[in-house]
Protein backbone atom coordinates (compact mmCIF):
# COMPACT_ATOMS: atom_id res chain seq x y z
CA UNK A 1 0.00 0.00 0.00
CA UNK A 2 1.24 3.47 -0.91
CA UNK A 3 0.11 7.06 -0.56
CA UNK A 4 -1.46 8.44 -3.71
CA UNK A 5 1.22 10.75 -5.10
CA UNK A 6 2.68 11.96 -8.42
CA UNK A 7 5.62 10.09 -9.92
CA UNK A 8 9.03 11.31 -8.72
CA UNK A 9 10.40 14.07 -10.91
CA UNK A 10 13.95 14.22 -9.56
CA UNK A 11 16.53 11.99 -7.85
CA UNK A 12 19.09 12.56 -5.09
CA UNK A 13 21.66 10.06 -3.80
CA UNK A 14 23.61 9.56 -0.59
CA UNK A 15 25.06 6.61 1.32
CA UNK A 16 22.45 7.06 4.04
CA UNK A 17 19.15 8.93 4.14
CA UNK A 18 18.12 10.16 7.59
CA UNK A 19 14.54 11.39 7.89
CA UNK A 20 14.07 13.78 10.79
CA UNK A 21 16.10 16.51 12.49
CA UNK A 22 15.52 15.98 16.19
CA UNK A 23 18.09 14.54 18.56
CA UNK A 24 17.78 11.07 16.99
CA UNK A 25 18.11 12.23 13.39
CA UNK A 26 20.88 14.78 13.93
CA UNK A 27 22.96 12.44 16.09
CA UNK A 28 22.51 9.58 13.62
CA UNK A 29 23.68 11.81 10.77
CA UNK A 30 26.76 12.92 12.72
CA UNK A 31 27.58 9.38 13.81
CA UNK A 32 27.22 8.08 10.24
CA UNK A 33 29.68 10.72 9.11
CA UNK A 34 32.32 9.38 11.53
CA UNK A 35 32.48 6.33 9.23
CA UNK A 36 33.01 8.47 6.13
CA UNK A 37 29.53 7.90 4.67
CA UNK A 38 27.57 10.68 3.01
CA UNK A 39 24.18 11.69 4.44
CA UNK A 40 21.01 13.19 3.00
CA UNK A 41 19.14 14.65 5.98
CA UNK A 42 15.48 15.19 5.16
CA UNK A 43 13.31 17.25 7.48
CA UNK A 44 9.65 18.17 7.24
CA UNK A 45 9.77 21.85 8.13
CA UNK A 46 12.74 23.94 9.17
CA UNK A 47 15.61 21.87 10.48
CA UNK A 48 14.95 23.07 14.05
CA UNK A 49 11.15 22.65 14.10
CA UNK A 50 10.83 19.17 15.64
CA UNK A 51 9.99 18.02 19.17
CA UNK A 52 13.56 18.06 20.51
CA UNK A 53 13.76 21.81 20.94
CA UNK A 54 10.54 21.74 22.99
CA UNK A 55 11.96 19.27 25.53
CA UNK A 56 12.08 21.15 28.82
CA UNK A 57 13.07 18.57 31.40
CA UNK A 58 16.43 17.19 30.39
CA UNK A 59 18.46 14.05 29.80
CA UNK A 60 18.63 11.20 32.30
CA UNK A 61 22.04 9.60 32.86
CA UNK A 62 23.79 8.03 35.82
CA UNK A 63 26.50 10.65 36.24
CA UNK A 64 26.00 11.82 39.82
CA UNK A 65 27.68 10.67 43.03
CA UNK A 66 26.04 7.57 44.47
CA UNK A 67 24.18 6.84 41.25
CA UNK A 68 24.79 3.92 38.91
CA UNK A 69 23.50 2.45 35.65
CA UNK A 70 21.98 -0.33 37.74
CA UNK A 71 19.85 2.14 39.71
CA UNK A 72 18.84 3.92 36.51
CA UNK A 73 17.91 0.53 35.06
CA UNK A 74 15.69 -0.31 38.04
CA UNK A 75 13.78 2.97 37.78
CA UNK A 76 13.32 2.45 34.03
CA UNK A 77 12.03 -1.08 34.53
CA UNK A 78 9.67 0.01 37.30
CA UNK A 79 8.15 2.73 35.11
CA UNK A 80 7.84 0.31 32.18
CA UNK A 81 5.43 -1.87 34.17
CA UNK A 82 6.88 -5.24 33.15
CA UNK A 83 7.12 -4.69 29.40
CA UNK A 84 10.64 -3.28 29.05
CA UNK A 85 13.14 -5.32 27.09
CA UNK A 86 15.85 -5.78 29.74
CA UNK A 87 18.69 -5.99 27.23
CA UNK A 88 17.58 -2.75 25.59
CA UNK A 89 17.40 -1.04 28.98
CA UNK A 90 20.89 -2.29 29.85
CA UNK A 91 22.17 -0.76 26.61
CA UNK A 92 20.41 2.54 27.36
CA UNK A 93 21.67 3.02 30.90
CA UNK A 94 25.19 1.60 30.42
CA UNK A 95 25.95 3.47 27.18
CA UNK A 96 24.04 6.58 28.26
CA UNK A 97 26.78 8.37 30.22
CA UNK A 98 29.27 8.11 27.34
CA UNK A 99 26.60 9.28 24.88
CA UNK A 100 26.02 12.37 27.04
CA UNK A 101 29.76 13.03 27.23
CA UNK A 102 29.93 12.83 23.44
CA UNK A 103 27.06 15.34 23.21
CA UNK A 104 28.97 17.70 25.50
CA UNK A 105 32.06 17.25 23.32
CA UNK A 106 29.92 18.31 20.35
CA UNK A 107 29.21 21.60 22.08
CA UNK A 108 26.14 21.15 24.27
CA UNK A 109 26.35 23.27 27.43
CA UNK A 110 24.45 22.11 30.52
CA UNK A 111 23.67 24.02 33.68
CA UNK A 112 26.29 23.79 36.41
CA UNK A 113 26.44 24.12 40.19
CA UNK A 114 28.52 26.85 41.80
CA UNK A 115 31.27 24.24 42.19
CA UNK A 116 31.45 23.81 38.43
CA UNK A 117 29.91 20.34 38.46
CA UNK A 118 26.96 19.63 36.15
CA UNK A 119 23.72 20.36 38.00
CA UNK A 120 21.48 17.32 38.33
CA UNK A 121 17.82 17.33 39.28
CA UNK A 122 15.11 14.71 39.74
CA UNK A 123 11.90 13.93 37.89
CA UNK A 124 8.98 11.53 38.32
CA UNK A 125 9.93 7.87 38.74
CA UNK A 126 13.61 8.59 39.46
CA UNK A 127 15.07 7.80 42.89
CA UNK A 128 18.25 9.76 42.22
CA UNK A 129 19.11 13.22 40.95
CA UNK A 130 20.27 12.29 37.44
CA UNK A 131 18.60 14.79 35.07
CA UNK A 132 20.94 17.13 33.20
CA UNK A 133 19.30 20.36 32.07
CA UNK A 134 20.25 23.47 30.13
CA UNK A 135 18.93 27.01 30.40
CA UNK A 136 16.82 25.85 33.32
CA UNK A 137 13.97 24.44 31.27
CA UNK A 138 15.32 24.75 27.73
CA UNK A 139 17.37 21.56 27.46
CA UNK A 140 15.97 20.48 24.12
CA UNK A 141 16.70 23.84 22.57
CA UNK A 142 20.34 23.65 23.68
CA UNK A 143 20.75 20.07 22.47
CA UNK A 144 19.23 21.01 19.12
CA UNK A 145 21.48 24.09 18.83
CA UNK A 146 24.67 22.13 19.49
CA UNK A 147 23.82 19.29 17.10
CA UNK A 148 22.65 21.64 14.33
CA UNK A 149 25.89 23.59 14.56
CA UNK A 150 27.85 20.38 14.11
CA UNK A 151 25.66 19.32 11.16
CA UNK A 152 26.02 22.67 9.41
CA UNK A 153 29.81 22.43 9.75
CA UNK A 154 29.88 19.05 7.96
CA UNK A 155 29.99 19.21 4.16
CA UNK A 156 29.15 15.51 3.97
CA UNK A 157 25.60 16.13 5.22
CA UNK A 158 23.14 17.63 2.76
CA UNK A 159 20.05 19.03 4.48
CA UNK A 160 16.74 19.18 2.63
CA UNK A 161 14.19 21.25 4.54
CA UNK A 162 10.41 21.45 4.04
CA UNK A 163 10.35 17.88 2.74
CA UNK A 164 7.58 15.47 3.72
CA UNK A 165 8.64 11.83 3.38
CA UNK A 166 5.98 9.74 1.63
CA UNK A 167 6.88 6.08 1.11
CA UNK A 168 9.80 3.67 1.09
CA UNK A 169 11.39 2.48 -2.15
CA UNK A 170 12.54 -1.13 -2.45
CA UNK A 171 14.92 -2.97 -4.75
CA UNK A 172 14.32 -6.28 -6.49
CA UNK A 173 15.23 -8.19 -3.32
CA UNK A 174 12.69 -6.33 -1.19
CA UNK A 175 15.23 -4.25 0.71
CA UNK A 176 14.60 -0.56 1.28
CA UNK A 177 16.84 1.50 -0.99
CA UNK A 178 15.36 4.96 -0.65
CA UNK A 179 12.24 7.04 -0.15
CA UNK A 180 9.87 9.24 -2.09
CA UNK A 181 9.40 12.72 -0.69
CA UNK A 182 7.66 15.97 -1.44
CA UNK A 183 9.66 19.17 -1.15
CA UNK A 184 7.46 22.15 -0.37
CA UNK A 185 8.35 25.42 -2.05
CA UNK A 186 10.27 26.66 -5.03
CA UNK A 187 13.76 25.38 -5.79
CA UNK A 188 15.70 22.90 -7.86
CA UNK A 189 14.08 20.08 -5.88
CA UNK A 190 10.47 21.10 -5.91
CA UNK A 191 7.57 18.69 -5.71
CA UNK A 192 7.77 14.89 -5.46
CA UNK A 193 11.16 13.26 -5.96
CA UNK A 194 13.12 10.28 -4.76
CA UNK A 195 16.18 9.79 -2.62
CA UNK A 196 18.25 6.64 -3.16
CA UNK A 197 20.62 5.27 -0.54
CA UNK A 198 22.21 2.16 0.91
CA UNK A 199 20.13 2.53 4.08
CA UNK A 200 17.26 4.67 5.35
CA UNK A 201 16.89 5.79 8.97
CA UNK A 202 13.49 6.99 10.19
CA UNK A 203 13.78 9.53 13.01
CA UNK A 204 10.58 11.48 12.41
CA UNK A 205 9.58 11.80 16.06
CA UNK A 206 6.15 11.36 17.51
CA UNK A 207 2.52 11.16 16.48
CA UNK A 208 0.92 13.51 19.00
CA UNK A 209 -1.26 15.19 16.38
CA UNK A 210 -3.40 12.04 16.21
CA UNK A 211 -5.07 13.53 19.32
CA UNK A 212 -6.90 16.84 19.69
CA UNK A 213 -4.53 18.18 22.37
CA UNK A 214 -0.82 17.42 22.44
CA UNK A 215 2.48 18.83 23.61
CA UNK A 216 3.93 17.87 20.22
CA UNK A 217 4.54 20.47 17.49
CA UNK A 218 2.30 20.55 14.39
CA UNK A 219 4.84 18.51 12.38
CA UNK A 220 4.38 15.46 14.65
CA UNK A 221 2.02 13.46 12.47
CA UNK A 222 3.85 10.13 12.75
CA UNK A 223 4.98 10.11 9.13
CA UNK A 224 7.85 7.69 9.76
CA UNK A 225 5.74 5.10 11.58
CA UNK A 226 3.07 5.28 8.86
CA UNK A 227 5.72 4.90 6.13
CA UNK A 228 7.16 1.86 7.92
CA UNK A 229 3.71 0.31 8.24
CA UNK A 230 3.06 0.68 4.51
CA UNK A 231 6.54 -0.74 3.81
CA UNK A 232 5.58 -3.92 5.69
CA UNK A 233 7.48 -3.29 8.93
CA UNK A 234 6.09 -4.46 12.27
CA UNK A 235 5.03 -1.87 14.84
CA UNK A 236 4.74 -2.58 18.55
CA UNK A 237 3.52 -1.10 21.85
CA UNK A 238 1.50 1.60 20.06
CA UNK A 239 -1.30 1.35 22.63
CA UNK A 240 1.06 2.92 25.16
CA UNK A 241 0.58 6.62 24.51
CA UNK A 242 2.00 8.68 27.33
CA UNK A 243 -0.17 11.59 28.36
CA UNK A 244 1.75 14.28 30.20
CA UNK A 245 -0.14 15.12 33.38
CA UNK A 246 0.79 18.80 33.61
CA UNK A 247 -0.02 20.58 30.37
CA UNK A 248 -1.27 24.15 30.59
CA UNK A 249 -5.07 24.04 30.24
CA UNK A 250 -6.21 26.51 27.59
CA UNK A 251 -9.90 25.64 27.55
CA UNK A 252 -12.07 22.74 26.41
CA UNK A 253 -12.07 23.89 22.79
CA UNK A 254 -8.31 24.18 22.45
CA UNK A 255 -6.66 22.24 19.60
CA UNK A 256 -3.15 21.31 18.54
CA UNK A 257 0.05 21.97 20.45
CA UNK A 258 -0.40 22.94 24.11
CA UNK A 259 2.22 24.48 26.43
CA UNK A 260 4.01 21.91 28.58
CA UNK A 261 4.72 22.42 32.27
CA UNK A 262 7.80 20.25 32.71
CA UNK A 263 7.92 17.36 35.15
CA UNK A 264 11.02 19.02 36.52
CA UNK A 265 8.72 21.60 38.14
CA UNK A 266 7.30 18.83 40.31
CA UNK A 267 10.85 17.60 40.77
CA UNK A 268 11.60 20.95 42.40
CA UNK A 269 8.65 20.56 44.76
CA UNK A 270 5.46 21.74 43.00
CA UNK A 271 2.15 20.40 44.30
CA UNK A 272 -0.87 19.11 42.39
CA UNK A 273 -4.09 20.25 44.05
CA UNK A 274 -7.81 20.19 43.37
CA UNK A 275 -10.30 23.06 43.54
CA UNK A 276 -10.24 22.84 47.34
CA UNK A 277 -6.46 23.03 47.50
CA UNK A 278 -6.10 19.36 48.50
CA UNK A 279 -3.01 17.48 47.28
CA UNK A 280 -4.86 14.51 45.79
CA UNK A 281 -1.69 12.57 44.87
CA UNK A 282 -0.67 12.20 48.52
CA UNK A 283 -1.62 8.69 49.63
CA UNK A 284 -2.19 7.46 46.08
CA UNK A 285 1.49 6.70 45.44
CA UNK A 286 4.65 6.70 47.61
CA UNK A 287 6.20 9.38 45.39
CA UNK A 288 3.02 11.52 45.37
CA UNK A 289 3.42 14.16 42.63
CA UNK A 290 6.62 12.47 41.47
CA UNK A 291 4.89 9.20 40.62
CA UNK A 292 5.34 7.97 37.01
CA UNK A 293 3.43 10.01 34.48
CA UNK A 294 0.77 7.43 33.77
CA UNK A 295 -0.12 7.26 37.47
CA UNK A 296 -0.41 11.04 37.75
CA UNK A 297 -2.37 11.44 34.49
CA UNK A 298 -4.87 8.72 35.39
CA UNK A 299 -5.28 10.08 38.92
CA UNK A 300 -5.89 13.57 37.53
CA UNK A 301 -8.48 12.32 35.03
CA UNK A 302 -10.29 10.28 37.68
CA UNK A 303 -10.33 13.27 40.01
CA UNK A 304 -11.63 15.52 37.22
CA UNK A 305 -14.33 13.04 36.28
CA UNK A 306 -15.38 12.61 39.91
CA UNK A 307 -15.62 16.32 40.63
CA UNK A 308 -16.73 17.53 37.21
CA UNK A 309 -13.66 19.79 36.98
CA UNK A 310 -12.13 20.53 33.60
CA UNK A 311 -8.60 20.62 35.01
CA UNK A 312 -6.58 20.39 38.21
CA UNK A 313 -4.06 22.90 39.56
CA UNK A 314 -0.28 23.08 39.91
CA UNK A 315 1.02 25.14 42.82
CA UNK A 316 4.56 26.50 42.41
CA UNK A 317 4.20 29.59 44.61
CA UNK A 318 6.45 28.17 47.33
CA UNK A 319 9.36 27.28 44.99
CA UNK A 320 12.30 29.64 45.49
CA UNK A 321 14.03 30.87 42.35
CA UNK A 322 11.24 29.64 40.08
CA UNK A 323 11.77 32.32 37.41
CA UNK A 324 15.49 31.55 37.16
CA UNK A 325 15.06 27.78 37.14
CA UNK A 326 12.11 27.77 34.71
CA UNK A 327 12.28 30.93 32.59
CA UNK A 328 10.53 29.40 29.57
CA UNK A 329 7.62 28.06 31.61
CA UNK A 330 7.33 31.34 33.51
CA UNK A 331 7.14 33.30 30.25
CA UNK A 332 4.62 30.85 28.80
CA UNK A 333 2.34 31.21 31.82
CA UNK A 334 2.55 35.00 31.69
CA UNK A 335 1.74 34.94 27.97
CA UNK A 336 -1.50 33.12 28.84
CA UNK A 337 -2.47 35.52 31.61
CA UNK A 338 -1.22 33.49 34.59
CA UNK A 339 1.36 34.69 37.11
CA UNK A 340 2.65 31.43 38.64
CA UNK A 341 4.31 33.31 41.49
CA UNK A 342 0.90 34.47 42.68
CA UNK A 343 -1.63 32.12 41.07
CA UNK A 344 -2.26 28.41 40.69
CA UNK A 345 -1.59 27.04 37.20
CA UNK A 346 -4.51 25.16 35.55
CA UNK A 347 -3.23 21.87 34.09
CA UNK A 348 -4.72 18.77 32.44
CA UNK A 349 -3.28 15.68 30.70
CA UNK A 350 -2.50 15.87 26.96
CA UNK A 351 -0.79 13.42 24.62
CA UNK A 352 2.94 13.69 24.95
CA UNK A 353 4.97 10.66 23.90
CA UNK A 354 4.52 7.40 22.03
CA UNK A 355 6.34 4.64 23.92
CA UNK A 356 5.76 2.32 20.96
CA UNK A 357 6.56 2.63 17.29
CA UNK A 358 8.41 0.73 14.59
CA UNK A 359 9.79 -2.44 16.16
CA UNK A 360 13.59 -2.50 16.06
CA UNK A 361 16.42 -4.60 17.45
CA UNK A 362 19.33 -3.34 19.55
CA UNK A 363 20.96 -1.87 16.43
CA UNK A 364 17.84 -0.06 15.24
CA UNK A 365 17.02 -2.51 12.45
CA UNK A 366 13.33 -2.88 11.58
CA UNK A 367 11.82 -6.09 10.23
CA UNK A 368 12.38 -4.79 6.66
CA UNK A 369 16.01 -4.97 5.40
CA UNK A 370 17.65 -1.61 4.80
CA UNK A 371 15.18 0.28 7.01
CA UNK A 372 16.16 1.56 10.46
CA UNK A 373 14.28 3.59 13.05
CA UNK A 374 15.46 5.65 16.01
CA UNK A 375 14.03 7.79 18.79
CA UNK A 376 10.31 8.20 19.32
CA UNK A 377 9.60 6.68 15.90
CA UNK A 378 11.05 3.37 17.10
CA UNK A 379 10.04 0.73 19.62
CA UNK A 380 13.38 -0.43 20.98
CA UNK A 381 11.77 -1.93 24.08
CA UNK A 382 13.40 0.48 26.54
CA UNK A 383 10.16 2.21 27.55
CA UNK A 384 7.83 -0.75 27.93
CA UNK A 385 4.35 0.34 28.94
CA UNK A 386 5.44 3.78 30.09
CA UNK A 387 8.56 5.87 29.42
CA UNK A 388 10.54 7.03 32.41
CA UNK A 389 10.96 10.82 32.40
CA UNK A 390 13.92 12.17 30.41
CA UNK A 391 14.85 8.81 28.89
CA UNK A 392 13.66 10.02 25.47
CA UNK A 393 16.58 12.27 24.54
CA UNK A 394 18.93 9.64 25.95
CA UNK A 395 17.40 6.94 23.75
CA UNK A 396 18.03 9.06 20.67
CA UNK A 397 21.67 9.59 21.64
CA UNK A 398 22.42 5.96 22.50
CA UNK A 399 20.69 4.10 19.69
CA UNK A 400 21.73 6.52 16.94
CA UNK A 401 25.33 5.56 17.64
CA UNK A 402 24.47 1.86 17.40
CA UNK A 403 22.57 2.41 14.14
CA UNK A 404 25.52 4.23 12.57
CA UNK A 405 27.88 1.45 13.59
CA UNK A 406 25.58 -1.22 12.17
CA UNK A 407 25.17 0.65 8.88
CA UNK A 408 28.93 1.08 8.54
CA UNK A 409 29.40 -2.68 8.77
CA UNK A 410 26.39 -3.83 6.79
CA UNK A 411 25.68 -1.25 4.11
CA UNK A 412 24.72 -2.77 0.81
CA UNK A 413 25.76 -1.36 -2.53
CA UNK A 414 23.50 1.11 -4.27
CA UNK A 415 20.53 -0.47 -6.01
CA UNK A 416 17.75 0.89 -8.16
CA UNK A 417 14.19 0.97 -6.94
CA UNK A 418 11.68 -1.41 -8.47
CA UNK A 419 8.28 0.08 -9.13
CA UNK A 420 5.53 -2.29 -8.01
CA UNK A 421 1.87 -1.64 -8.63
CA UNK A 422 0.24 -1.38 -5.22
CA UNK A 423 -3.11 -0.11 -3.94
CA UNK A 424 -3.00 3.58 -3.01
CA UNK A 425 -4.71 5.53 -0.26
CA UNK A 426 -5.42 9.22 0.26
CA UNK A 427 -8.02 10.70 2.60
CA UNK A 428 -9.82 14.03 2.68
CA UNK A 429 -7.89 16.42 4.97
CA UNK A 430 -11.21 17.87 6.15
CA UNK A 431 -11.70 14.73 8.28
CA UNK A 432 -8.64 15.42 10.43
CA UNK A 433 -10.49 17.27 13.22
CA UNK A 434 -13.11 14.52 13.60
CA UNK A 435 -10.30 11.94 13.77
CA UNK A 436 -8.41 13.84 16.47
CA UNK A 437 -11.47 14.53 18.61
CA UNK A 438 -12.60 10.90 18.36
CA UNK A 439 -9.16 9.63 19.40
CA UNK A 440 -9.02 11.97 22.40
CA UNK A 441 -12.52 11.00 23.46
CA UNK A 442 -12.34 7.22 22.96
CA UNK A 443 -8.65 6.26 22.94
CA UNK A 444 -7.15 8.86 25.28
CA UNK A 445 -6.11 8.60 28.93
CA UNK A 446 -9.13 6.44 29.90
CA UNK A 447 -10.35 3.72 27.52
CA UNK A 448 -12.95 0.97 27.38
CA UNK A 449 -14.24 -1.52 24.85
CA UNK A 450 -17.25 0.70 24.14
CA UNK A 451 -15.21 3.89 23.70
CA UNK A 452 -12.70 2.16 21.43
CA UNK A 453 -15.41 0.54 19.27
CA UNK A 454 -17.07 3.93 18.93
CA UNK A 455 -13.75 5.36 17.77
CA UNK A 456 -13.38 2.52 15.26
CA UNK A 457 -16.75 3.52 13.84
CA UNK A 458 -15.61 7.10 13.36
CA UNK A 459 -12.43 5.90 11.65
CA UNK A 460 -14.43 3.62 9.35
CA UNK A 461 -16.54 6.58 8.30
CA UNK A 462 -13.45 8.71 7.71
CA UNK A 463 -12.08 5.99 5.42
CA UNK A 464 -14.98 6.60 3.02
CA UNK A 465 -13.92 10.22 2.48
CA UNK A 466 -11.13 9.78 -0.03
CA UNK A 467 -9.25 12.53 -1.82
CA UNK A 468 -7.92 12.57 -5.36
CA UNK A 469 -5.87 15.73 -4.91
CA UNK A 470 -2.47 14.88 -3.40
CA UNK A 471 -1.25 17.57 -1.01
CA UNK A 472 0.59 17.79 2.29
CA UNK A 473 -2.63 18.05 4.31
CA UNK A 474 -4.11 14.93 2.67
CA UNK A 475 -0.89 12.92 3.13
CA UNK A 476 -0.67 13.91 6.81
CA UNK A 477 -4.33 13.09 7.43
CA UNK A 478 -3.87 9.68 5.82
CA UNK A 479 -0.84 9.00 8.03
CA UNK A 480 -2.84 10.01 11.12
CA UNK A 481 -5.71 7.76 10.05
CA UNK A 482 -3.47 4.70 9.70
CA UNK A 483 -1.81 5.45 13.04
CA UNK A 484 -5.21 5.86 14.71
CA UNK A 485 -6.23 2.49 13.27
CA UNK A 486 -3.24 0.66 14.71
CA UNK A 487 -3.49 2.39 18.11
CA UNK A 488 -7.17 1.48 18.49
CA UNK A 489 -6.59 -2.12 17.33
CA UNK A 490 -3.85 -2.62 19.90
CA UNK A 491 -5.81 -0.87 22.67
CA UNK A 492 -8.78 -3.16 22.02
CA UNK A 493 -6.56 -6.24 21.99
CA UNK A 494 -4.85 -5.52 25.33
CA UNK A 495 -7.57 -6.37 27.85
CA UNK A 496 -5.83 -5.09 30.97
CA UNK A 497 -4.55 -1.89 32.52
CA UNK A 498 -0.78 -1.48 32.35
CA UNK A 499 1.42 1.61 32.32
CA UNK A 500 -0.03 4.32 30.11
CA UNK A 501 -2.75 2.01 28.77
CA UNK A 502 -5.79 2.25 31.06
CA UNK A 503 -8.87 0.12 30.37
CA UNK A 504 -11.82 1.11 32.56
CA UNK A 505 -13.40 -2.30 31.86
CA UNK A 506 -10.17 -4.16 32.74
CA UNK A 507 -8.74 -2.03 35.58
CA UNK A 508 -6.12 -4.54 36.79
CA UNK A 509 -2.81 -5.79 35.40
CA UNK A 510 -2.98 -9.34 34.08
CA UNK A 511 0.22 -11.39 33.91
CA UNK A 512 -1.06 -13.16 30.80
CA UNK A 513 -0.47 -9.83 29.02
CA UNK A 514 3.25 -9.72 29.78
CA UNK A 515 3.81 -9.70 26.04
CA UNK A 516 4.24 -7.23 23.25
CA UNK A 517 1.52 -6.70 20.63
CA UNK A 518 2.89 -6.40 17.08
CA UNK A 519 0.78 -5.10 14.21
CA UNK A 520 1.44 -5.60 10.50
CA UNK A 521 -0.13 -4.07 7.38
CA UNK A 522 0.18 -6.03 4.13
CA UNK A 523 0.42 -4.70 0.60
CA UNK A 524 -3.37 -4.94 0.15
CA UNK A 525 -4.10 -2.98 3.31
CA UNK A 526 -5.02 -5.96 5.52
CA UNK A 527 -4.04 -5.96 9.20
CA UNK A 528 -2.61 -8.88 11.18
CA UNK A 529 -1.64 -9.17 14.85
CA UNK A 530 0.98 -11.29 16.57
CA UNK A 531 2.55 -11.40 20.01
CA UNK A 532 6.13 -11.31 21.23
CA UNK A 533 7.28 -12.42 24.66
CA UNK A 534 9.12 -9.77 26.61
CA UNK A 535 12.87 -10.44 26.76
CA UNK A 536 13.88 -10.69 30.42
CA UNK A 537 17.19 -11.53 32.01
Amino acid sequence: MKLLAPKPGWTARADVIVVGSGVAGLTTALQVRTFGLSVLLVTKARVDAGSTKWAQGGIAAALGPGDSPGQHEKDTLDAGAGLCDHKAVEVLVSEGPEAVRKLIARGAVFDKEASGEIALTREGGHHRNRILHAGGDATGAEVSRALLAAVHDDDGIEVVEHALVLDALKNSEGSVCGVTLHVIGAGTRDGVGQGLARAVVLATGGLGQVFAQSTNPPVSTGDGVALALRAGADVADVEFIQFHPTVLWLGDGSQGQQPLISEAVRGEGAYLVDDDGVRFMVGLHPLAELAPRDVVSIASMHHMNKTGAHHVWLDVRHIEGFTERFPTIYASCLAHGIDPLKQLIPVAPASHYASGGVRVDLNGRTTVPGLYACGETACSGVHGANRLASNSLLEGLVFSARIAGDISQNTASFSEAVIVQEPTILLDPASRKALQESMSRGAGVLRSKNSLIETEGVLANIATHSSVAPCVEAWETTNLYQLAQVIVKSALTREETRGSHWREDFPEQNKTWLKRILQHLDIEGNWSTKFQEVVNK
